[in-house]
């Protein structure tokens, strides 16, 4: 019997047109680097609102790729649809974050093992402080895959934030906590993996410096940061 729920608003895509792991940059035009770049075959499944998705296949397997756009109002929409009506077991975020450790610098990869946050998007699991994680298994493949490739990945936690321009000025605080970066769509991620049973992992490149000041250029974010994709097409 069919999915009464597919197609959703968001997504237009078929029943049986996502892998069973979907990579998720926020970026649209990332999510189609990825296909164009690594996929064979890829083959556009989504393109409602612009989110653009594809499927096909590296080395042999199945994989996709969808947007999620920017913030945790947007990738809990996606990763929700995605998990609970599309039958993808695993989303791996692909994206930038800001530094906030000393020992991250541009370029780095960090892999989420946890995810701070201030969004209250928790608050619907748990009336309570909830404590967002990434799954076991994938950031197990992940550091294997990374050495592989020759990489020391940074591992630790994340800040997920819902605010860019933020007066607070918390990063201090994370930062003596031993937060490593921040960014903005891990936590909602990590809970509706837990939720629905799935599995999830942010996977994320530094694209600027909270306290140095650097930062990269939005032509490098977009195409040149392909270690982390190279991590989670080899784990996909």
């Amino acid at each position: 019997m069919a999915n009464p729920n597919i197609p959703t608003p968001h997504i237009t895509a078929k029943e049986g047109d996502f892998a069973r792991t979907v990579l998720m940059p926020g970026d649209p035009l990332r999510a189609q680097f990825i296909a164009q770049t690594y996929f064979e075959h890829p083959v556009l499944v989504n393109n409602t609102r612009g989110v653009q998705g594809y499927t096909g296949t590296y080395k042999g397997k199945r994989v996709s790729v969808m947007a999620s756009g920017m913030g945790m109002p947007s990738i809990g929409i996606y990763s929700y649809e995605l998990y609970n009506y599309y039958g993808v077991e695993n989303i791996i975020r692909v994206g930038t974050a800001g530094g906030i450790g000393e020992n991250v610098k541009l370029r780095d990869v960090v892999l989420g093992m946890s995810a701070y946050t201030n969004s209250n998007f928790g608050r619907q699991f748990f009336d309570g402080n909830v404590a967002p994680c990434c799954s076991f298994k994938l950031l197990e493949a992940a550091v294997k895959a990374a050495r592989g490739l020759g990489m020391e990945p940074n591992v630790g936690a994340l800040y997920s934030s819902d605010i860019f321009y933020d007066e607070a000025g918390g990063a201090g605080k994370l930062k003596k906590l031993g937060v490593l970066a921040v960014e903005m769509e891990s936590a909602a991620l990590y809970l509706n993996a837990a939720r629905a049973g799935k599995h999830a992992l942010a996977i994320c490149t530094i694209s600027d410096h909270i306290f140095t000041g650097e930062s990269l250029p939005a032509q490098e974010r977009q195409t040149g940061f392909t270690r982390m994709m190279e991590i989670a097409l080899e784990i996909a």
